[in-house]
């Protein structure tokens, strides 16, 4: 029963991430009282996500170590300076800009080897990207702030890495061991469990979430409307650029599709996490509207994918 819920929630994840956010918006009072879960629920995400990673995973790094580098350069150097440059031409809004600056520093989603399973991509690359960036993100994500912040707003850094080490790090780091310990049969019992459990637990964020930016949803204006279609043109910029690069810098369209939906999609959460506790409610505008579109994209990406892998390899069973 728990299998075939998920599967349901995972067909529809597309339609039941924006509906969350629409109904934390009209909840907002009582998002506001269970901020407190927040924390444990994403702690609890990581830590299911992490029980189908292993240590090898690492291994491939040093196969694929210049794949690797790439990969991150382009998460949290690449993106980052093309959200900055984008949101100071089209706003004249610091906080704006440092919301789009965070939707797209943040860790590659987890969610996306979801995808490149489904599209035939390199699974054992993509789980070795997302577990390295995992682990580097309460570094590079502090340090990215830092810049693009400057001096006019104070952030407790240091408060930044404990939250990110507490829901990310630490949890990763036991679904890892239980998985070694376990010698991998733990995804296959707990893991399966877990899965449907884990997509709930992303929907509560959201719904809790959004509760923050429910004040600027109210008043439906034609700044709310560029801000979303910016949101928008940003998210399909990943996807792009990724596919773009890929094609040029590697012939094999498993490393392809796996750079495509590393480089497209984002692990949301945390950022909404961050900017909701550290920042005004308008930075968080930017990072919240983000989850209407990522996994709308993914699918379109894919059937993109597919096509070039029928065109290229011949007959692939889909």
């Amino acid at each position: 029963m728990l299998q075939k819920f998920n599967f349901f929630i995972q067909k529809w994840m597309a339609v039941l991430t924006p509906l969350s956010l629409v109904l934390g918006v009209f909840l907002e009072d009582v998002g506001g009282y269970l901020l407190f879960l927040v924390p444990w629920l994403f702690a609890f995400m990581t830590f299911s996500s992490s029980l189908s990673m292993k240590l090898s995973d690492i291994k491939v790094f040093s196969k694929y170590h210049k794949t690797i580098l790439f990969s991150i350069a382009f998460l949290h150097i690449l993106m980052p300076i093309w959200a900055f440059s984008l949101s100071k031409i089209v706003f004249d809004d610091h906080l704006l800009t440092i919301g789009y600056v965070l939707s797209v520093a943040v860790p590659t989603g987890v969610t996306s080897v979801i995808w490149v399973n489904m599209c035939k991509g390199h699974i054992p690359l993509s789980l070795s990207i997302i577990l390295i960036d995992t682990l580097l993100s309460p570094i590079i994500m502090p340090y990215l702030l830092h810049i693009i912040v400057g001096e006019s707003i104070a952030i407790d850094t240091t408060s930044i890495i404990i939250d990110l080490l507490w829901m990310i790090v630490l949890p990763s780091i036991a679904g890892i061991a239980l998985n070694e310990l376990s010698k991998g049969s733990i995804q296959n019992t707990l893991g399966k469990h877990l899965a449907p459990l884990s997509k709930l637990s992303l929907f509560g964020i959201i719904m809790i979430n959004s509760s923050a930016v429910a004040p600027y949803l109210k008043d439906i204006n034609w700044e709310l409307f560029r801000v979303i279609f910016f949101v928008l043109i940003l998210s399909i910029s990943g996807y792009t650029f990724a596919m773009l690069l890929g094609r040029f810098i590697w012939k094999d369209t498993s490393i392809l599709t796996t750079f495509v939906f590393i480089g497209g999609m984002r692990n949301i959460a945390v950022g909404v996490i961050v900017a909701t506790t550290y920042f005004p409610a308008k930075v968080a505008m930017p990072v919240v509207f983000g989850m209407l579109f990522q996994q709308v994209l993914a699918s379109l990406f894919s059937k993109v994918i597919q096509k070039k892998q029928l065109k290229n390899d011949g007959p692939l069973e889909i």
